[in-house]
């Protein structure tokens, strides 16, 4: 890895260390395999994916990356952990996906060999692990089509936001690792927009992400104070 890559080494070797148990619902990736079908029901009502080609950048263990293929979607999952893709890869293998292949790459790399290429373009829950979000939102938005969708999520920098993101996941619930999360990298709604925006994507939806501890289950709503996904489209479609 050179010095100009976006990406933090603690980060990478953090994820690479749990990749073996991407794909173990009961590891500490069970909340990622809980909101996936939230997520993707989302992406898939605002731009239906299926035949369309889709890039899901930081796509890890391809929890998200093999779903979107399954419905129909020509996916490319992209990511520097080659562990985790190691393991992308190796499942899809073992469950016969087709139209899924994934690179060891960074999206600020595949933006500048492949623009405009991809109709709808996801980043989830990766923008708060690198050092410089803003350019990982500047390469979706060059890597999608005039007119397609980037879809971000990510998690608000607030005190409610680290009481239940980081001290209650972390901490209290024990539903992620310690240290999963950093509150200096979390992202408030207005950055995000900001940077979408200076990228030339309009932000167009969003919606919050709930949990309930009581009955272990996530649900979308309006409250976009702790956990956001956020909906936008490039100018010029």
């Amino acid at each position: 890895m050179n010095a100009h890559t976006n990406a933090d080494p603690a980060e990478l070797a953090k994820f690479s260390e749990l990749a073996h148990r991407w794909w173990d619902p009961q590891s500490e990736f069970a909340p990622l395999h809980h909101i996936n079908p939230l997520r993707l029901g989302w992406i898939n009502q605002l731009a239906p994916i299926a035949g369309k080609r889709v890039l899901d950048v930081g796509c890890g263990g391809g929890i998200l990356a093999e779903a979107m293929a399954q419905h129909g979607a020509d996916v490319t999952g992209i990511d520097l952990s080659t562990k985790a893709l190691k393991v992308a890869q190796l499942h899809a293998l073992e469950t016969g996906q087709q139209g899924l292949q994934y690179l060891e790459t960074s999206a600020e790399a595949l933006a500048a060999t492949q623009p405009e290429s991809f109709d709808v373009v996801t980043c989830m829950e990766m923008l708060e692990h690198v050092p410089n979000p803003a350019a990982v939102v500047q390469a979706c938005a060059q890597l999608v089509k005039p007119g397609g969708w980037v879809f971000f999520s990510t998690i608000n920098r607030n005190a409610k936001a680290f009481v239940f993101a980081i001290v209650g996941a972390e901490y209290v619930l024990r539903l992620l690792p310690r240290g999963t999360h950093e509150y200096a990298k979390l992202i408030k709604p207005s950055e995000l927009c900001a940077w979408a925006q200076g990228a030339g994507l309009q932000p167009l939806h969003s919606r919050g992400m709930a949990y309930s501890p009581l009955t272990r289950r996530y649900w979308l709503n309006d409250d976009t104070s702790v956990n956001y996904l956020l909906a936008t489209q490039r100018h010029g479609g």
